[in-house]
């Protein structure tokens, strides 16, 4: 770059021929004398050495040369000022190149370095030559370092030591050596050109701003050091990092044309700072709706605190991580914190805990545990004062008073400071982990969290948690979420993939790997559909535990299309502080259809629909079971399905539209169908003939209703005669309730097709 050139910048001063009444024997500013005034210069036509130039006695213990011309200073140009000089007679004094900086208004800017090296001369006609180079950043080589608000200057030369001596002095040169600095095709500016200084002490902050307005276009260069920056910056383009800058928590530095992590990470010097502070930039700034990770690796020492990292509490506008790995580094950071405290909990405060001993100890998304509590039942928020505790699920059974146990999980993400957030993503990110932390930890409100096309890989306790209502309509799409517990029993495993306290989930094509349990799930309006969840273990004929556990009765869900591998789907009420049935709604609501049931080396009595009430009085009122494949391998499985009646038993009396049809059965002792039509042969003639329908109705259900009996072949009496009576039903017969009795009006024997239900329609 060459400013003479570029922009027809004059630079160059007039030779001495041209006249004396532009050179100054003074600073060079106006009223300053010039030398066509003085008696003791002139100008010498036919130097051998110079041709023409300016003769000057000495006669001041400072003589200046100064051109009263105002030279230019322009952010990013560096100039030269260049001088031969030769003693003629007399004193030999010392020469150096000077100059006076000024600023708008005419004023001098104080406080800079004014002057060059000096040589001293050291015989009569020899050619010295002096120089200085003049600067607006502090670069080596630069000798004058004039930043802003320097705006011009005057230069020339000094005369220093002894008078009386004559000297001659040839054309003063001033030129433009960017070039010795720079590139001389350059598509970039240098923060350090704008007064950046680098040392980690003076704040950078004003030449990285006016480096970002100069660069109209151009990269921004950052050079090695360490640049102090005390208040926000916005570059506006590319910025390359080979130094770093350190700022305050609270200001932002917003890489327009660059928004990723190996450029904040290089900004920063650190990739979790770097990843903390393009956090902060993806919520505050409004021109990027996702921040790239670039495929990096973050080495990550403890958890990410986002809240704090973004600088606010409430966030709903649409926010994306992408495309790259986080990485936990074992260490005492990722300790779950535990609490044992004393609290009093009556169901008419569902959801909290009251007169809490030590409170202010108890964090925030702890996992409650205890008697009367069920699965995944979290801290949503403590009052101090108040002394309660909030939870995000009211507890089943809790006695007034008792110990509970809170463990505080570290997870690697940990959304829990937001007071809300919505409509976030995470895509194409593995959270690795490494047995050691846990995954992610939702906002305590919010909706829309979207998980995509990632892996949630060996979570130490938890995948994926919500601890509130932050997980309204979870999504979870094409993920994969592995085990730390691959080799141990399945009935030891403690870890879970994630859980759900809100509505309208959508767990979609993901893959969960030999968790604990995979998903606990409260709510209703989910979707589950195309997945695929194993749990198995290497135990011959060993137990198997759920996978999807529903804590809502009326869920108003699908389960379609998935793989469901070595687990169970258990449909519960746990979540309800009187989980006797009243006046809600009962279990129903769940439509389980085109899925893949498989298990191996299981024990016999193993099912893979468990419906376990809480409480007494609940019934079926509506269920689906259609078009899926069960399939028992190494072993037969009694039956699909069951009740857990431990502590509450399922009535009956009540169940209403069921369904359990077009289902394949596979190593399965009892096929369950409803409705089931059956083949009955009465051998010998019998008024009343008892038909055993109990095997086949869902869940060791009544036979609550009979719908068609059609005859095979004639009906005949105990002589063999045709009978054209037909019989009447008796429903619920039997001890259990799930028998079928057709009372003819004589003796007969024959064979009837009947066709039962465990339930009535409506």
């Amino acid at each position: 770059m060459n400013k003479a050139i570029t922009d027809g910048l004059l630079l160059m001063p007039p030779g001495f021929a041209a006249g004396l009444n532009v050179w100054s024997s003074g600073d060079g500013t106006p009223g300053s004398t010039t030398y066509d005034t003085i008696g003791t210069a002139a100008v010498v036509p036919g130097d051998t050495d110079f041709g023409s130039c300016l003769e000057v006695l000495k006669t001041d213990s400072v003589q200046q040369v100064r051109h009263t011309g105002e030279t230019s200073i322009l952010p990013g140009c560096y100039l030269r000022v260049t001088a031969r000089v030769k003693a003629i007679a007399g004193a030999l004094p010392t020469v150096r190149i000077g100059g006076w900086a000024g600023q708008s208004g005419g004023v001098e800017v104080a406080g800079l370095v004014t002057t060059g090296p000096s040589v001293t001369l050291t015989s009569y006609g020899e050619v010295v030559e002096v120089s200085a180079i003049i600067g607006t950043g502090p670069r080596t080589g630069v000798d004058l370092y004039w930043g802003a608000p320097v705006l011009y200057g005057h230069f020339g030369i000094d005369l220093t030591g002894p008078s009386g001596g004559i000297v001659r002095i040839d054309d003063i040169e001033i030129e433009d050596v960017t070039s010795v600095f720079h590139r001389v095709m350059m598509d970039w500016v240098d923060v350090r050109d704008f007064g950046a200084v680098g040392d980690g002490v003076a704040d950078d902050t004003a030449a990285f701003l006016a480096a970002n307005t100069a660069a109209a276009g151009r990269g921004i260069l950052v050079p090695e050091g360490s640049y102090s920056l005390t208040d926000s910056v916005t570059l506006e383009y590319p910025a390359r990092f080979v130094g770093s800058v350190a700022m305050p928590e609270s200001k932002r530095l917003i890489l327009r044309r660059n928004f990723d992590l190996p450029s904040y990470a290089a900004a920063f010097g650190d990739e979790v700072v770097g990843l903390k502070k393009g956090l902060q930039a993806l919520v505050n700034f409004a021109d990027h709706e996702s921040f790239d990770l670039g495929g990096r690796r973050v080495e990550v020492s403890e958890p990410i605190d986002v809240a704090a990292a973004a600088g606010t509490e409430t966030y709903e506008i649409r926010r994306v991580i992408r495309n790259g790995q986080l990485n936990a580094v074992p260490g005492a950071a990722w300790d779950s914190g535990v609490l044992t405290s004393q609290a009093t909990y009556v169901a008419a405060q569902a959801n909290t805990l009251t007169a809490v001993a030590n409170v202010a100890n108890i964090e925030v998304g702890s996992l409650v545990t205890g008697s009367g509590v069920g699965r995944e039942v979290y801290v949503s928020e403590t009052n101090v004062g108040a002394g309660t505790v909030t939870l995000s699920q009211p507890l089943f059974g809790a006695a007034a008073t008792r110990i509970y146990t809170f463990t505080r999980f570290r997870y690697i993400l940990d959304f829990s400071g937001f007071s809300k957030l919505s409509k976030f993503t995470l895509t194409d990110i593995e959270i690795h982990c490494q047995g050691v932390a846990s995954g992610i930890l939702l906002a305590p409100s919010g909706e829309t969290f979207h998980l995509k096309d990632s892996f949630v890989t060996k979570p130490k306790n938890r995948g994926l948690t919500s601890h509130g209502i932050g997980c309204q309509d979870l999504q979870i799409d094409r993920c994969h979420f592995v085990s730390d517990e691959q080799a141990i029993a399945a009935t030891s495993r403690v870890s879970l993939g994630f859980n759900v306290n809100a509505n309208d989930a959508k767990i979609r094509d993901s893959r969960f790997q030999r968790f604990g349990t995979t998903m606990v799930l409260h709510g209703n309006g989910h979707l589950i559909v195309g997945n695929h969840w194993f749990q198995g273990d290497n135990v011959t004929d060993g137990p198997r535990v759920a996978g999807l556990v529903l804590t809502y009765p009326n869920v108003k869900s699908v389960i379609t299309g998935n793989y469901i591998d070595n687990s169970f789907i258990e449909w519960t009420n746990e979540h309800d502080a009187a989980p006797e049935f009243s006046s809600e709604f009962s279990f129903g609501g769940l439509t389980v259809t085109g899925n893949i049931f498989t298990v191996n080396d299981a024990a016999s009595y193993f099912s893979w629909m468990v419906l376990k009430p809480f409480g007494p009085g609940h019934f079926l009122q509506g269920l689906s079971v259609t078009g899926n494949t069960f399939k028992s391998l190494n072993g037969t499985t009694e039956r699909v399905e069951t009740v857990d009646d431990s502590i509450a038993a399922l009535d009956f009396a009540l169940t209403r539209n069921v369904v359990f049809a077009a289902n394949t059965f596979n190593g399965i002792g009892q096929n369950t169908i409803n409705p089931v039509t059956l083949q009955f042969d009465q051998l010998s003639a019998a008024t009343t003939w008892t038909l055993d329908v109990s095997g086949y109705l869902p869940f060791g259900g009544r036979a609550r209703e009979v719908t068609s009996v059609v005859t095979e072949g004639a009906i005949e009496n105990a002589s063999s005669e045709a009978v054209f009576a037909m019989p009447y039903v008796t429903t619920e017969s039997g001890a259990g309730n799930n028998e079928v009795a057709l009372t003819w009006p004589e003796p007969v024997k024959g064979r009837v097709h009947v066709t039962a239900r465990v339930d009535r329609p409506i």
